[in-house]
This record gives structure tokens, sequence and C-alpha cells, in this order.
């Protein structure tokens, strides 16, 4: 059993024990580059956590219910104004697809509407 003690640029200290083959193996792995550091994975983990700590896609359904969470909708609103609320956000969508999302968001009961006028309203 072959054994090699190993510091990295950055300082962290690997044991590897194996073959001689094994052990000559990732050495040259490591010197030429092929095999990153702990640390450059742990950057590479971090960025995907950052990178998913920021939520969900910004998808018409979840900027609403982030609109719900809010409480955008504490008052009754048209889909017009639900329209303008996303634009002031920065998302551009027509009515026309956000009426269906809505609805979706009625039917999981996380939104209700209300009929006035010939025109629906959507309410927390």
């Amino acid at each position: 059993m072959a054994k090699a003690n190993i510091i990295t640029k950055d300082g962290i200290k690997i044991m590897v024990e194996g073959t001689p083959k094994e052990v000559a193996s990732l050495v040259a792995q490591l010197r030429s580059g092929q095999l990153h550091s702990t640390s450059d994975n742990r950057k590479k983990a971090s960025d995907k956590q950052r990178s998913s700590d920021k939520g969900r896609l910004n998808t018409p359904i979840n900027l609403i219910a982030d609109l719900i969470d809010g409480g955008f909708f504490k008052k009754p609103r048209e889909l017009s104004a639900i329209k303008q609320a996303l634009a002031e956000q920065g998302y551009h969508y027509p009515v026309t697809s956000l009426s269906p999302t809505a609805l979706r968001l009625v039917r999981k009961r996380q939104l209700r509407r209300i009929k006035d006028k010939k025109r629906w309203l959507y309410v927390q």
C-alpha cells in the first residue's frame, strides 16, 4: 500500500492511500490540474447554492405568487392591475397569458375571484 501526503496551494492537507499506480495517477492529475482542490469544489457548490437562494424561476405563476405574499391582493384587482404590477417589476406579459395563470391560482385556492360588472376581480 502506497501513501502520499499532499498539501494544496490553499493549505489543504490530503492523505492518499492506495496502490502505487493509483497514488501516482492521483498525484499526476493534481499536478496537471485535472482535479480541482476541495476549495474549488466548495466555491462551485456555494455558487450553485447562491443561484438556488435567488428562488424559483420567474414564471408568471411564481411572480403572481410573490405578489400574493407581498399583500398586493388585499384589495380586489383586475388582470390589467396585475399586468401593470408585473410590468413595474420588469416582467411584461400579455393579459391573455395572465388570465389562465390567475385561474390556476384560484383553483389552488391561493386567490379568489369575484365577478363585478362583467369583469373578474382577484383577491386574496
